[in-house]
């Protein structure tokens, strides 16, 4: 869009092309090809030669609608569409960087990333250093002449861990490398780490994009040149995003910024009064002005999010009791989702990991995530009561 338009007009309006019957909603084309009207055309388009849809691996007038209007609310050049969050993750990795290259990544990130980057990454020749979300000089020691690549959730998972986006991706430039930041816990209505110096933007578009726990997705963001090489993968490797999956998150964008304000200020009040309760020894979330990076998370973010993470009294006994007494809150390990859920991260989203590396991330037995939705924050608060009243 032209006009310099606030995000909640982006959200509703950015990114959409309608078809002849000239339809106000966005159309949802649900076909696996194209025609073409001559064979001189169909050369010219699979050359590249003539703009235009081939093959529903990596063109869909739907799919591209969705990329036009994330990139327009992250203030990117480019996005490519993924089937999911982790696929979005393999097609930066895959699409930007080759055998014997060397990322350096944040500890504090999703399960899956770690396995992906330690298990599945390193049999290719791309090895991984993990080092402090928070620590810029662990990050230093860690760069080798051949990384090409920062990795970063900003705030992390679970623990709402805040990292200095500005500074590493100055540091990141130094060295010859880009940073990528997950944006999932904020979402670009939060958060746009491009403004603030990366190169590149990661969604789970599963997560508050869509916002009601509807259909898998994913997205990668940044310049034109660097999205050509996440593109060139997912044309060949076909992770791709359905049309039906794009259509739905086009809807889910439509609210995001609403949602977004309604999850942060309810989580506010349930950290405020999780912080309170004798049976929770420490709460994680950036809106605190007890949280480690409230100073930093307030410069980056417009607020603190949805996600409240807090150490209960008792270890995973005590935890799980926490847990199995809900009514309400949905026992699952999805995030932003209208309907609050809640997970144990140390047997469920970071299970996989050693008891080392969980130990590194600072993940404990007694860790419970929540994710706020948007029901009444006193029905969520009155429903975790049930199980930290009885500890």
């Amino acid at each position: 869009m032209d006009e310099n338009y606030d995000i909640e007009t982006l959200g509703v309006r950015a990114g959409i092309e309608r078809s002849q019957f000239n339809e106000h909603s966005e159309a949802l084309f649900l076909t696996s090809s194209f025609v073409f009207n001559s064979a001189a055309q169909a050369a010219a388009r699979f050359k590249g030669e003539e703009p235009g849809n081939i093959y529903a691996r990596f063109t869909n007038p739907t799919v591209t609608m969705f990329e036009q209007r994330l990139a327009a609310l992250e203030g990117a050049e480019r996005c490519v569409a993924t089937a999911s969050g982790m696929s979005a993750i393999l097609a930066t990795v895959m699409g930007l960087l080759s055998a014997g290259e060397h990322i350096v990544a944040s500890r504090s990130v999703f399960g899956s990333t770690v396995q992906l980057f330690n298990n599945i990454m390193a049999r290719f020749g791309v090895e991984t250093t993990l080092v402090s979300p928070t620590d810029l000089d662990e990050w230093r020691r860690a760069i080798r002449p051949n990384t090409k690549l920062f990795f970063v959730e900003s705030p992390s998972n679970p623990l709402t861990e805040i990292s200095d986006i500005g500074a590493l991706a100055a540091l990141a430039r130094e060295c010859g490398a880009r940073l990528a930041v997950d944006n999932c816990f904020c979402s670009p209505a939060l958060q746009r780490p491009l403004e603030l110096g990366a190169d590149i933007v990661i969604h789970s578009a599963t997560k508050y994009l869509d916002g009601q726990g509807r259909v898998l997705g994913g997205a990668v963001l940044g310049s034109k040149e660097l999205m050509e090489g996440v593109f060139t993968f997912l044309r060949t490797a076909g992770p791709t995003l359905s049309a039906f999956n794009a259509w739905v998150f086009l809807k889910g964008l439509e609210t995001l910024k609403l949602r977004m304000d309604a999850h942060s200020a309810s989580a506010l009040q349930l950290a405020n009064w999780l912080e309170q309760h004798p049976g929770v020894a420490r709460v994680y979330y950036p809106g605190l002005s007890s949280h480690p990076q409230h100073a930093l998370a307030m410069r980056q973010q417009r607020s603190g999010g949805g996600i409240v993470a807090f150490d209960v009294k008792g270890g995973k006994e005590a935890a799980w009791k926490v847990v199995d007494a809900t009514r309400m809150i949905s026992i699952t390990a999805n995030l932003g989702d209208a309907k609050t859920t809640i997970t144990h991260p140390a047997t469920t989203t970071h299970g996989r990991l050693s008891p080392e590396q969980r130990s590194a991330a600072s993940i404990g037995d007694g860790l419970l995530r929540v994710a706020v939705g948007l029901e009444s924050v006193r029905d969520i608060r009155n429903d975790l009561a049930r199980g930290l009243d009885a500890l």
